[in-house]
């Protein structure tokens, strides 16, 4: 008999049809008339299967008592109309093995509610919760879409290096990768020599596949690359992982209003996915994480992005009244409390802003003529504050050279992604959306921790 997953017996089974169904026992109760009522999840939705056993089916003594919460089983009967609210279908036993025993003392998931804070210390169990198992739903109808996105439009997929030997932000907040002893090098107390290292160079886990992609954008056209980044920012919020998930379009001869038009659509794309493949989920999260996560997403994919310079957003924050904790002036990165200020209070809606100061900004975005400022972007939604960071890229030699140095970093480190601007140089412009701070926009989870498998924050690299 093949395997149906829960989601598609309850929405598409027919009564007396027959057909199997395995997967993890959420509840069982006995009634005193001789059968048992089990509910059953196997991930695949949010609602459980009701499983009827009643006490002929063959085993039923010695099997019942195994169908404890956690319990894995499998069970071949048949599709009847339910007589219960709230579900269309209920499953009447003509077979059930337990395939997986849980000791009901010390499986750690039971039918009350658990925090956050206790799952996250058995992140191998939690996907079994409801909120576990739609973060893992949204989180992969997100990523469908984003491919879907790039795809449609006739985007190169490309894999970018995890292991680097440049810096793309600059920052120099990056894990170093090495094969030589450190413990050795500790007692010898000696000047480091790379060239004994496997690559023969200081290298590093990538914060970003930006440049690696640029070099493909300049030859072959629109491309995307979409996986693990890392960053050692020793930063234990609810807003940062040292590691986590970016999709970077790179698109040649796009300048900055491109780009921004791209990203807007890139959103609302997004959201309205989710929205239609996931509806039973959004509306727990809905109902149980953050009334608001419905009305916010409608906000987003209903309304065009106000595009308001940097300029005029410090102006306009300076001038507004409101006390800030962070006060504002020209030339700061503006905090999480304003991007939020402008996006839920003033102007109620998305805002993308532009033309940010050149020394809060990396080398690579292109320099604006008042050598003030760059064309950067960073893209804002209401509850969350950035959502999307990019720019139009430096496509000049000289200045991208003189940018290098500006920064404090060695142009000949760089000389390949230089060869660019020597051979064939367009303007191009790209963007990076961090993956798991777009599953927190559309989930409502506050703490980032929630939205990523197995969360890596500093001292904390377990499972």
């Amino acid at each position: 008999m093949p395997l149906t997953r829960v989601a598609t017996l309850l929405s598409d089974a027919r009564p007396d049809e027959t057909v199997t169904a395995k997967g993890w026992v959420r509840t069982r109760r006995d009634s005193k008339n001789g059968f048992s009522f089990i509910e059953l999840n196997d991930g695949s939705c949010m609602k459980n299967l009701q499983i009827v056993v009643d006490a002929d089916v063959p085993g039923y003594s010695d099997s019942i008592k195994n169908v404890t919460t956690g319990a894995s089983i499998a069970v071949e009967g048949t599709v009847k109309e339910s007589p219960g609210k709230g579900q269309r279908i209920e499953l009447h036993a003509t077979s059930l093995n337990v395939l997986g025993t849980a000791d009901p003392a010390t499986f750690p998931l039971q039918k009350k509610g658990h925090s956050f804070e206790f799952l996250r210390e058995i992140a191998h169990l939690r996907p079994r919760s409801n909120s576990f198992g739609a973060v893992a739903r949204v989180r992969n109808c997100i990523s469908r879409s984003i491919h879907n996105f790039f795809q449609t439009r006739g985007f190169l997929y490309l894999n970018t290096p995890i292991i680097t030997t440049s810096d793309c932000e600059g920052a120099g907040e990056m894990f170093q990768v090495t094969t030589l002893d450190m413990a050795k090098l500790a007692q010898r107390q000696t000047e480091i020599d790379w060239k004994q290292d496997f690559f023969g160079k200081p290298a590093s886990l990538t914060v970003s596949g930006q440049l690696e992609a640029e070099t493909y954008a300049t030859s072959v056209g629109d491309c995307y690359t979409f996986g693990p980044t890392f960053r050692a920012e020793n930063s234990n919020t609810t807003r940062h992982l040292a590691e986590f998930w970016m999709v970077e379009p790179e698109m040649p001869f796009y300048e900055l209003p491109d780009n921004m038009d791209l990203a807007e659509a890139f959103i609302k794309t997004i959201i309205n996915d989710v929205l239609a493949q996931c509806p039973e989920d959004m509306e727990f999260f809905n109902q149980r994480i953050d009334k608001t996560v419905l009305e916010t997403l409608e906000n987003i994919r209903t309304n065009e992005f106000v595009r308001l310079s940097y300029t005029e957003a410090v102006d306009l924050l300076k001038s507004c009244g409101k006390k800030f904790e962070y006060p504002v002036e020209w030339g700061i990165d503006l905090q999480s409390e304003h991007e939020r200020f402008l996006t839920e209070e003033h102007f109620k809606q998305p805002v993308i802003l532009f033309d940010y100061p050149r020394t809060i900004k990396p080398f690579y975005m292109r320099c604006n003529d008042d050598d003030k400022t760059v064309r950067a972007m960073d893209v804002l939604v209401p509850r969350v504050g950035e959502i999307i960071g990019g720019s139009q890229r430096e496509e000049r030699l000289d200045v991208l050279l003189a940018r290098i140095e500006e920064c404090g970093m060695n142009p000949d480190d760089y000389w390949w992604y230089t060869d660019l601007r020597r051979y064939g140089t367009v303007p191009h412009s790209g963007f990076g959306l961090g993956l798991e701070r777009a599953v927190q926009l559309i989930t409502g989870m506050t703490n980032i921790r929630d939205v990523i498998p197995f969360p890596r924050t500093p001292g904390h690299a377990e499972f």
